[in-house]
């Protein structure tokens, strides 16, 4: 009975963990208000699920504007840019949309391939670039390689991602209770999913006596 109220009781180490994610999304969100820091919240959301999947003990705030702060200026440049790139492949589909004949359809097809792997190097820049200190110019080369390299770690995490997704705008009752999921935990639990996976790939970046200080 003494142990069920023990701190380190499986129960409350699990609603430490959902605390510590809502703390997380509340942080995030408030830190993309501005779209500009958009890239530095992700950035600093992966550098504190990171430590918490490496077991590193840390303060949440204290954790999230350190990487925000220090990572701010690559991350916001990597941001702009993808930004840019969305707005040029929305243009480029209403373009593509109103031709016809078989030359829209190759270029449709063209355009879905570059935008998958534009999410593909996007899923993995935020996280690369908490983790490692490289030029942006490096760190999305990295990216990339990673991306294709883990292949099915990759597709793992874009499906985990789309299916709740998909299971947010399922209908009208889903939307109400998944948007609600979304703003108290949904971003936070989906980066520190992601984490997991992070954390297995990264290791194989990481020299083995590092990788044991981390545990």
């Amino acid at each position: 009975m003494n142990r069920l109220f023990q701190i380190d009781n499986p129960f409350f180490r699990f609603m430490g963990n959902v605390a510590d994610l809502v703390i997380l999304n509340f942080l995030f969100l408030i830190c993309c208000i501005p779209i500009v820091t958009v890239g530095a919240s992700f950035t600093a959301a992966y550098y504190v699920a990171m430590k918490k999947v490496r077991g590193e003990e840390s303060y949440i705030a204290r954790s999230f504007f350190h990487s925000f702060k220090e990572n701010f200026r690559q991350s916001t440049i990597i941001w702009l840019i993808f930004l840019f790139l969305g707005i040029l492949v929305f243009f480029d589909f209403r373009i593509i949309g109103a031709m016809e004949g078989s030359v829209s359809a190759v270029l449709n097809y063209l355009m879905i391939v570059a935008v998958f792997f534009a999410v593909m190097v996007f899923l993995y820049v935020f996280p690369v670039l908490a983790r490692f200190y490289n030029p942006v110019k490096v760190t999305l080369k990295n990216a990339l390689l990673m991306s294709i390299r883990h292949l099915p770690y990759t597709i793992l995490m874009i499906a985990i991602t789309a299916t709740f997704v998909f299971i947010t705008f399922f209908d009208y009752f889903s939307l109400a209770y998944g948007l609600f999921i979304w703003l108290v935990i949904g971003f936070a639990l989906i980066i520190f999913i992601h984490s997991y996976f992070f954390r297995k790939i990264f290791d194989c970046y990481i020299p083995p006596e590092e990788r044991k200080s981390e545990n």
